[in-house]
């Protein structure tokens, strides 16, 4: 396992720093380090050559200023990646320090507006995907996201889910939307030290997300037991929006950790659908990946061993092979 450690080691900085933290287990200062380089070099540095004076990127909040609706690219498969909410994303995903982003805040709250309805940036719009992914960035940034965090609470379904297609009439949750947001609800609460005035309700929201996926055992339909779909258990990075048990287990792998609880045995499926996917050299390899536009590449080809998969992948299983300690 050494030379996979050395290996990932070996990389941009925004994965080089996550393995000093999660695998290496090297001092604070070593991993910040390192973390601070992402707005300087590789990944980090390249993303934000391209944000625009008015803030944004490629002019618009979710799809780029030049994306049609009903063009071509509208009908072909996945969707460009290149917009405001998604550069955000990859930045504070990658360890962007949001200093580094000075007043990027305040010009989007300016400039930007929801592709739906020309609603402000900073309030969010009515997919409970885009508004996760906007309640975690905000909180990164320092925007007021106080509207969005009250609206996914209002938001969450019966089931302890949520589902985008609610504005189509769907009464139960997605897989995908359930992710989404559990995960926005986290970033939420370690950027705000939960410490805000609905820590309490977002983090009981967040933990019946996390119900809902497992008792669905992270892999099946409650109603009838079977896969809900092939695309569970189909590994490739860029994640995106998409729902796999490997983001799925590294999500509760994080939430254990902030919360201190031990890991839930209802994961135990999922997990070994991790751990059979893992290749004889403790490497995974890169699936088809999300299409669309981006900006740059940030892994390698279908086929290829992946470190941003084998970082996430090993970071899993050493936690829930994890000793218990009493």
């Amino acid at each position: 396992m050494d030379d996979v450690v050395d290996w990932l080691l070996d990389s941009d900085p925004a994965i080089r720093w996550q393995v000093e933290r999660d695998l290496v287990g090297a001092p604070v200062e070593v991993w910040r380090a390192t973390r601070a380089r992402v707005a300087t070099e590789g990944f980090g540095a390249a993303l934000l050559t391209h944000q625009d004076g008015d803030g944004q990127w490629a002019g618009g909040a979710y799809f780029p200023a030049d994306f049609d609706p009903d063009g071509p690219e509208a009908s072909a498969p996945g969707q460009p990646y290149t917009a405001t909410t998604w550069a955000l994303k990859d930045l504070r995903e990658w360890g962007l320090g949001a200093a580094v982003l000075g007043d990027t805040a305040a010009r989007v709250d300016a400039n930007s507006r929801w592709e739906y309805d020309d609603l402000p940036y900073w309030g969010g719009e009515v997919d409970c995907c885009i508004n996760a992914f906007t309640l975690a960035n905000g909180a990164w940034l320092g925007a007021d996201v106080d509207g969005i965090a009250q609206w996914l609470l209002d938001h969450q379904m019966d089931d302890g889910g949520w589902n985008c297609s609610w504005v189509d009439g769907s009464t139960v949750s997605s897989f995908h939307s359930t992710l989404n947001v559990i995960e926005g609800l986290l970033q939420h609460e370690v950027l705000t030290d939960g410490r805000h005035p609905l820590a309490a309700d977002l983090r009981a929201a967040r933990h019946r997300g996390a119900e809902y996926l497992l008792d669905r055992r992270l892999l099946h339909r409650k109603s009838d037991g079977a896969l809900v779909g092939s695309w569970a258990t189909e590994f490739a990075y860029p994640f995106r929006w998409k729902y796999t048990v490997l983001r799925a287990t590294d999500h509760l792998r994080a939430a254990a950790l902030r919360d201190g609880t031990a890991p839930d045995p209802r994961a135990a499926e999922a997990i070994e659908v991790v751990r059979a996917a893992r290749g004889s050299d403790g490497r995974w390899v890169q699936g088809d990946r999300p299409p669309g536009r981006q900006w740059l590449e940030v892994d390698v080809p279908a086929g290829e061993p992946s470190r941003w998969l084998t970082l996430v992948g090993t970071r899993v299983l050493r936690w829930w092979d994890a000793p218990v300690t009493p």
